[in-house]
């Protein structure tokens, strides 16, 4: 399981640079903008200089409206300025067609200019809070449109998280429609290390957590501290030995 970690800041990018032996990816995101809003491109390219070379940098493009043109450009911009995995936020899709035609575009554009790239789509467990596409449409939408992974998060940040609107066995569901369809599995949405064991079981590719590896715990508030990043990916690794069969099932 990779552990991605979300900075919203160049300071705070600094901060995972400290603990960049713990994790694996490096997320752009604007907080105050979104569970998945877009960061600025000059950030994106000054995180990108500050994380080690060999970390990859991934940026989101936003809860985006069903706009797929206006989208396409954004993921296109967060490419260009340095970020190689490009996570789509569906918010504004409320069917499965409106998905796919918006990440159509944002896999082309991504890809045309850079064809490593790793594009990711999606979805929120509290989808029924905002009227977006099911959370189980996800693997589906990033199979037809050619994206590299499926992802929830949770829409609305009001303390509730990923299982409060999705228990286990629905996650555990969206991850093996995902390996079915050959893609990544991703879960984040408040995480916490309690729910490690259970991530880990279900056989989730990656992990993404912002909060959980924050001063006290605050996403908005808290800074990203390298000790937590540290005690979060301990946490992990216990995991991934008490659940060995899974985790090589999972690779």
């Amino acid at each position: 399981m990779l552990l991605l970690i979300s900075p919203d800041s160049v300071e705070e990018a600094i901060d995972c640079a400290k603990a960049a032996e713990y994790l694996d990816i490096v997320d752009v995101k604007k907080p105050d903008e979104g569970s998945l809003g877009a960061n600025f491109p000059w950030v994106i390219r000054e995180i990108r200089d500050a994380v080690p070379a060999d970390k990859p940098v991934s940026a989101t493009v936003g809860d985006v409206p069903y706009k797929p043109g206006t989208v396409a450009q954004a993921a296109l911009g967060a490419a260009v300025s340095g970020a190689t995995y490009i996570k789509v936020g569906l918010y504004g899709c409320t069917t499965p067609e409106q998905a796919v035609d918006v990440m159509r575009g944002v896999v082309r554009a991504v890809k045309d200019y850079r064809p490593d790239a790793f594009v990711v789509a999606s979805g929120y467990a509290d989808a029924h809070r905002i009227g977006c596409v099911n959370p189980l449409a996800l693997p589906e939408i990033a199979r037809v449109s050619g994206s590299d992974a499926a992802m929830l998060d949770t829409a609305v940040k009001d303390g509730t998280r990923l299982f409060d609107h999705l228990p286990p066995e629905v996650c555990e569901e969206f991850v093996r429609l995902a390996h079915e369809a050959d893609l990544l599995a991703a879960l984040a949405g408040s995480v916490k290390a309690g729910d490690l064991g259970t991530l880990t079981r279900i056989g989730t590719d990656i992990v993404g957590v912002r909060g959980a590896v924050c001063q006290g715990g605050d996403r908005n508030t808290g800074r990203i501290q390298p000790q937590l990043v540290a005690d979060f990916r301990a946490e992990m690794d216990r995991h991934a030995r008490e659940h060995p069969a899974v985790v090589a099932a999972a690779s």
